[in-house]
This record gives C-alpha cells, sequence and structure tokens, in this order.
C-alpha cells in the first residue's frame, strides 16, 4: 500500500513539473558545429528525460548480458534446493507415519539435491528413518553425532532421551534432560525430568531452585507451579521436623498457604509448631485444612496433638472435630474410634452406625470388630463383623501408579513423578460387595454370660438336643427348613442304613435278618421321588432281642450319622442363646 501511494505522488510531481515547463514562456539555445539549435523549454525537458532513459536501457541490458551465467545458476540452485525441500518434507511426514521405504526413498533424493553438511534436516530424517525401521543403535549413534554440533545438540539430546526413556534407563534419561535443562531452560520436558531427578535425590532446595527458574521461563501454569511447590516445600519441612523445626515451620507453614487443602502440609506445620510450643497455632492450622478437605491424618493428628491426654479428653477433640464438618465419614470414624477408647461404648455404636449407613467400608466393620470386642467380648459377632469387612469396600489411601503406600510421599516409588501420591480408593476388591445385616446398636452376649455351663445345666442342653426315642413316631425333624424322616431302630449294618428305603414290619421275628435284603431289592425295583420320601412317616423295624438297651440314634438321609453322647452347643456360637429356654418337643435346631 505504502509503495502505491509512492509511485502515486512521484507521478504527481513529474506531472505538476511538466505542466509548469508548459505554461512557462521560454526557449533554449544551443550551437552546434557553427549552428544555433532553438527549442522551446518543454521540448527540453522531454529530450533529457528520454536521454536519461535511454542511458538507463543501455546499461541494463549490458548489465543482463554480462551476468546472465550466474543468473541461470542461481535459477538452477533454487529449483535443486526446492525439489530437495519437497523431498525432505515428505521424509519427514513419512517416517512420522511409520513408512520407512518412503522415508528412506525421500532421504536419497534428499541428500542428493542438498549438502548434507549445510542442511541439518537431512541428519534429522535420517536418525528418524532409523527410529522406524527399528535399528536403535544406528539412531543413537546418529544422535551422539548431533551432540557435536551447536545447532543439532538439543534434538541430539532429546533424540538420547527418547531412547534411554524407550529401554527404561531412568538414570540415563534424566542425566540427558538435565543437560538439555542446562542448555535451554525454556523446554519443558527437560525442566520436568531434571526437577523428578532432583527429587529423586532428595535434593528439596535444587529443586525448588529449577521451580522458580520454571516459572521465570513460563513453562508451567501458575496454579500448577503453586501446587509443586507445596508439595517440595511439604517434603522438605518433613526432613527437617527432628533436626530443625524453625526451618521445617517455614517450609511447611509457606505450603500450607500456597495449598490449604493439601493435608500433608497442614499435618507438617502442625507438628512443627507443636515442636516450638505453638499447640495452639498447630491445632488452628489443622482445623482450617479440616473444614476445607477432611482427612484421617488430620484427624488423628488433632487428637493427639497435646501429649499426655487422657482418653476422654481425646473423644472432646474428636467430638469437636465432627461439630466442624458435621454428616462426614472421617467425623464419625474419629469419633467411634476415640469413643471406644474412652469406654463411651454406646457413642461409638451410634457413630458406626452412621458411617454404616452412609459409606460401608472396611474400616468401619474392622472398627464395630474392635468395639464389640472391647464391650461384650462376644467372639461371635467378632467375627461376624470381621467376615463382613473381609468383603467390603476398602477404604482410601495414598496410591501412586496403583503402588498403595502407608504414608504419603513426594515421589512416585515406581516411576518416580513428583506429586504422584492420590488419596482415594484403591482400585482391589477381593470379592463382591455383600450388604451389611446387622445392627451395630445390638450388643452381643456379655463375657459373664458366656462362661462355661454348671454340670445340671450341660445335662439339660444335652437333654434339649437328643431327641426322645417315643418321639419318633409322632414328628419328624426339620433341618434348615428341610423335613427328614427319622431313623428306624434295627440291627441292620451301618454301611446299609443311610442309602436303605424304610420297609414294612415283618410278620415273623424269624426274618428280621432278610429285612436289609429285601429293603435293598425294593428300593431298587421301585424308586420313589426325594419329596415323597421325606412326607411319609417310615414304619419302624422291630429291633433286635440281642441289645435292647442300646437304641439306635436318629439318622437323616444325606447326613451324618450323630455321636451317641450329644456335646453342648458352643458358647460363643451367635447362633445360640445360652439362656434361652429349651425348645418344644418340635426337635427344632440349627446345623453350623
Amino acid at each position: 500500500m505504502l509503495r502505491v501511494l509512492l509511485f502515486i505522488v512521484a507521478v504527481a510531481i513529474l506531472g505538476l513539473g511538466f505542466a509548469f515547463l508548459a505554461d512557462t514562456p521560454g526557449t533554449l539555445v544551443a550551437t552546434v558545429d557553427g549552428r544555433e539549435i532553438t527549442v522551446s523549454l518543454m521540448v527540453a525537458a522531454v529530450a533529457l528525460v528520454a536521454a536519461v532513459g535511454l542511458v538507463m536501457l543501455t546499461w541494463w541490458i549490458i548489465k543482463v548480458v554480462f551476468t546472465s551465467p550466474q543468473r541461470m545458476q542461481r535459477f538452477f540452485r533454487a529449483r535443486r534446493r526446492d525439489r530437495g525441500y519437497q523431498s525432505l518434507s515428505t521424509g519427514i511426514i513419512a517416517a512420522g507415519a511409520g513408512d520407512s521405504v518412503t522415508a528412506r526413498k525421500m532421504l536419497k533424493q534428499a541428500g542428493g539435491l542438498l549438502n548434507s553438511t549445510t542442511e541439518p534436516m537431512i541428519q534429522l530424517l535420517d536418525a528418524q528413518a532409523s527410529i522406524v525401521e527399528g535399528h536403535h543403535a544406528e539412531a543413537r549413534e546418529k544422535f551422539e553425532a548431533m551432540l557435536e554440533d551447536p545447532e543439532l545438540r538439543i534434538f541430539g539430546l532429546r533424540g538420547l532421551y527418547m531412547e534411554a526413556k524407550r529401554l527404561g534407563d531412568r538414570d540415563a534419561a534424566k542425566h540427558y534432560a538435565e543437560k538439555a535443562a542446562e542448555l535451554a531452560p525454556q523446554l519443558r520436558w527437560a525442566g520436568t525430568a531434571a526437577l523428578e531427578l532432583k527429587t529423586a535425590a532428595g535434593d528439596w532446595d535444587g529443586a525448588l531452585r529449577l521451580l522458580e527458574g520454571q516459572k521465570k521461563a513460563k513453562q508451567l501454569e501458575p496454579e500448577e507451579i503453586k501446587r509443586k511447590r507445596a508439595v517440595l516445600l511439604t517434603a522438605l519441612a518433613q526432613e527437617n521436623i527432628e533436626k530443625d523445626p524453625s526451618k521445617a515451620k517455614s517450609a511447611a507453614m509457606e505450603a500450607h498457604r500456597l495449598a490449604p487443602e493439601f493435608a500433608p502440609a497442614a499435618i507438617a506445620a502442625a507438628q512443627a509448631l507443636i515442636r516450638l510450643n505453638e499447640l495452639r497455632r498447630g491445632a488452628h492450622v489443622l482445623e482450617a485444612t479440616w473444614r476445607k478437605a477432611p482427612h484421617p491424618e488430620i484427624a488423628i493428628a488433632y487428637v493427639n496433638a497435646r501429649p499426655g491426654d487422657s482418653s476422654l479428653d481425646r473423644y472432646k477433640r474428636a467430638q469437636r472435630l465432627e461439630k466442624l464438618k458435621p454428616n462426614n465419614v472421617d467425623s464419625s470414624m474419629i469419633v467411634a474410634l476415640m469413643a471406644m477408647e474412652a469406654g463411651e461404648f454406646s457413642d461409638a455404636r451410634k457413630a458406626i452406625a452412621a458411617v454404616l449407613r452412609n459409606e460401608p467400608r472396611e474400616g468401619a466393620f474392622m472398627l464395630m470388630a474392635d468395639i464389640e470386642d472391647a464391650e461384650t467380648g462376644d467372639q461371635g459377632k467378632v467375627r461376624e463383623w470381621l467376615a463382613r469387612a473381609v468383603r467390603a469396600p476398602r477404604d482410601p489411601a495414598w496410591t501412586a501408579d496403583g503402588y498403595v503406600a502407608e504414608e504419603w510421599a513426594p515421589v512416585s516409588p515406581i516411576s518416580g513423578r513428583l506429586d504422584a501420591f492420590e488419596w482415594k480408593v484403591p482400585v482391589e476388591r477381593l470379592g463382591p460387595v455383600v450388604e451389611n445385616d446387622l445392627d451395630p446398636m445390638v450388643r452381643g452376649i456379655s463375657a459373664p454370660a458366656m462362661a462355661e455351663p454348671e454340670p445340671a445345666e450341660e445335662a439339660e442342653i444335652v437333654d434339649a438336643a437328643e431327641p426322645e426315642p417315643d418321639m419318633e413316631d409322632e414328628a419328624s425333624t426339620v433341618i434348615e427348613g428341610e423335613v427328614v424322616e427319622p431313623a428306624v431302630q434295627s440291627t441292620v449294618p451301618e454301611e446299609t442304613v443311610p442309602g436303605a428305603t424304610p420297609v414294612k414290619e415283618p410278620e415273623e421275628t424269624e426274618k428280621t435278618e432278610e429285612a436289609p435284603a429285601e429293603a435293598d431289592s425294593e428300593a431298587a425295583e421301585e424308586p420313589e421321588a426325594e419329596e415323597t420320601k421325606a412326607a411319609k412317616p417310615a414304619e419302624p423295624v422291630e429291633a433286635a432281642p440281642a441289645e435292647p438297651e442300646k437304641p439306635v440314634e436318629p439318622v437323616a438321609k444325606s447326613e451324618p450319622k450323630q455321636d451317641e453322647d450329644a456335646r453342648p452347643p458352643i458358647p460363643d456360637d451367635p447362633g445360640i442363646d445360652p439362656d434361652a429356654q429349651p425348645e418344644e418337643p418340635s426337635r427344632r435346631f440349627r446345623l453350623f
């Protein structure tokens, strides 16, 4: 646009000049070889301009004639260069797409059209083609050769870094990244890898300096910079809590200001403040983080902040946390734990009941088992709670790259990544989750009631467990909801009793010994359905006169034969109440 304006201005000036000369009267007289030539002023100006144009045209023609060879060379060189760059571009695209054949073909064309010593892109395409072909050793040699060229040094370090990561050599990868970060601090990948190298070595001060350099280079977002700085300061504080509480305090408090919801920073700050006898300030730090993001570790640090407190004092501090964050699972859990330690079992059960209603998980069932054991000692109920804990969802834990740690750490032990640990439920489940069918408010059998029964009581339990011989014809035994017919008293061998079918009473006593054979034959010829057998009462077989004083114990179908002397029920079995009255002659009992 500017050139057009200048051209218009120049034409306007020339037009004004010629108009001025045309309007101005006057003549120009020249004497040439005794001749006097008189022309007007306008004609003289036109002749002068024509002479200047003719001289310029003559000079251009002469210049074109003498410089035409160089012009032809430049034309063909530019055309060759354009073809070479076109081949180079096509080859790089092919290498990126994984087409090694086309990449090598274009590399050969580009090498013939361009000078490899003056064009570094040819070396780049050569290394990329080697990687695509799977010749990684050749690619590493080419990347190492690039380190000698200042223009290609950063690219060579990048290539060696990627190859080291592919081989799993973390030390070599971080070494090349640190070199690249020294040469070009603006490289994000190099800064991140160098930061991981320093954090893996525990050089928190060096890592903070490197992070400050990344902040000046604007490699990371401001929020990401704040988060990583908070993590590094927390790690520095944890390292200095024992040997330098003042340094730990300053680092942890800065981390708490940068990330108020970060639990490890708040805990580190509170621990440093408590060591410096600033208990109240440390408690305020924990309370502030608890309001923003409740965490079990914050609750434990808060209730145990003052050394020497009684269990009742810790219970009151747990209640304060519950007031700060009501209707929260972690609040209910810490209240239940401290109430159990203080002996307030009713409050502990109420708190656990709230957890089991809202978010049943492994820790709640385990704590309920501890409460039951501490209050009643009923081992049956304790086992029931533990059985539900095994199949319940897991509690949240510090997890990084699939690794579950008991404590927070600034760096992942698997990948070495900074700020990799997250508080979440591990992606692991041992079995299907079952719904809880136990009421936490129902107490088990107390320890005194679970004592061994007296001999008289034991005899009563045995009598209640054994069916009377004269009642066998009147009622059937019920086992787990199935009706089972009572067995008969006979002298039939034990191996034939479970599978034999009840037979009719023989007419003669002398044929008693032939009863098993007849029963087997009738069972083979006329099989009956299992439900029909269970419904029909069997007719007893006359007992042999040899041993009338030893009646055979009732035997159920497909059930093992009971011992002659029944044992008393286990006192801590949750399915039997020792204080219950003996059951009626219906002879109902439970199997476990």
